[in-house]
């Protein structure tokens, strides 16, 4: 009787020890790796014990045994692959949580309204997740845009501006389609509440016109009526001559110095509006909503022309002569005058009491 006394006090020694330790495998917080952290990488279709070992291996548990006892007690949920940064000490249950949830590593990357493919290619270069060369070769593939822009030659335009959540190492060709699908979906949100809703296997020249305007102006107000000259001056057969388009041309040759010239304006690319009449080939960057949404539906507006006030907005003109002397006020501006000069009244005035001040002396 004794002795079954003893072998059940043994066992229920045991029983506590292996709790015991269970316990401190799985709640209490662990670190075997460096101060810097540590990245585990999980495959697709790794087995809980495989999951368990390389998370033992990299210093994030204490335990692998312990860890895969925990994720039989959870059968329902699946530890998700992907990346994962683990830079402070926690338990085995958070690690489990963790992954089970696919709380995955991801570093926010945004796309601004109006950057070009070459301006993306490289932020993310300069961000260390992949090499411009890499993004570029996967945005100048235009098979995921076929159903909306057939002539399309590049993703220009439809590499939709937003912010993405990117893994350290992310995949071109995954990172295209995700901006691709992006713009697909905005632009069904943004067509079904225009007046007259575009039909998306015409967006090409939708895009293109949206693009221009979101270069032209920064001033989300005057883009339905930059759309609306553009419109009005195509009706026209007048060329656009949108300086916006000589730039990129000069930028997909790597020619651009940061302004424009006169020899610019005459350079040797379809893409030049001041050579050329009609939309250019193709969208000059990546516009956002507002600019969409003022090429799906220009404002219905008289003018023609548009020029820089200084001020981040533009002078509208409906006559060469009109525009000619906003031209003069925009270069008034410059110099540091009053746009218009002061009336011939005024003028008059300032002369005749000058002279009256001339006569006296």
């Amino acid at each position: 009787m004794k002795a079954v006394g003893i072998v059940i006090l043994v066992l229920l020694i045991v029983v506590a020890g292996v709790a015991g330790w269970f316990w401190l495998s799985i709640e209490y917080p662990y670190r075997g790796f460096s101060r810097q952290g540590v990245f585990v990488d999980l495959p697709h279709g790794a087995s809980t014990r495989a999951v368990a070992r390389l998370l033992k291996e990299n210093g994030v548990i204490r335990s692998a045994l312990a860890f895969r006892i925990y994720a039989r007690r959870h059968p329902k949920r699946r530890l998700q692959a992907g990346e994962y940064r683990f830079d402070h000490a926690i338990s085995g249950h958070d690690v489990f949580w963790q992954i089970a949830d696919g709380h995955i590593y991801e570093q926010p990357f945004t796309v601004r309204e109006g950057e070009t493919i070459f301006d993306i290619a490289r932020e993310l270069e300069a961000g260390k997740f992949m090499s411009a060369s890499e993004f570029l070769a996967a945005a100048k593939n235009p098979e995921l845009v076929r159903d909306m822009s057939p002539k399309a030659t590049t993703l220009e335009g439809f590499l939709y501006p937003a912010t993405y959540h990117l893994p350290r190492h992310p995949v071109a060709v995954e990172l295209t389609a995700e901006m691709v699908k992006k713009f697909k979906e905005e632009w069904n949100r943004i067509a079904a509440t225009a007046p007259i809703a575009p039909s998306s296997a015409i967006a090409g020249p939708i895009v293109t016109l949206a693009s221009l305007v979101e270069r032209e102006t920064p001033k989300p107000d005057e883009r339905p009526l930059v759309a609306g000259v553009f419109e009005n001056r195509l009706s026209k057969n007048m060329r656009l001559q949108c300086d916006p388009t000589v730039i990129y041309a000069l930028e997909q040759t790597g020619q651009y110095q940061g302004t424009l010239t006169g020899d610019d304006l005459r350079f040797d690319s379809p893409y030049n509006t001041y050579e050329h009449g009609g939309l250019p080939p193709g969208p000059i960057g990546n516009p956002g909503e507002v600019s969409l949404t003022a090429a799906m539906s220009p404002e219905k507006t008289p003018f023609l022309y548009f020029v820089a006030n200084t001020q981040g907005g533009h002078f509208f003109a409906a006559t060469l002569e009109e525009h000619n002397r906003n031209v003069t006020r925009y270069r008034r501006m410059l110099a540091g005058l009053p746009p218009d000069p002061p009336p011939p009244a005024a003028v008059a005035k300032k002369g005749s009491s000058t002279r009256h001040k001339g006569t006296a002396r």
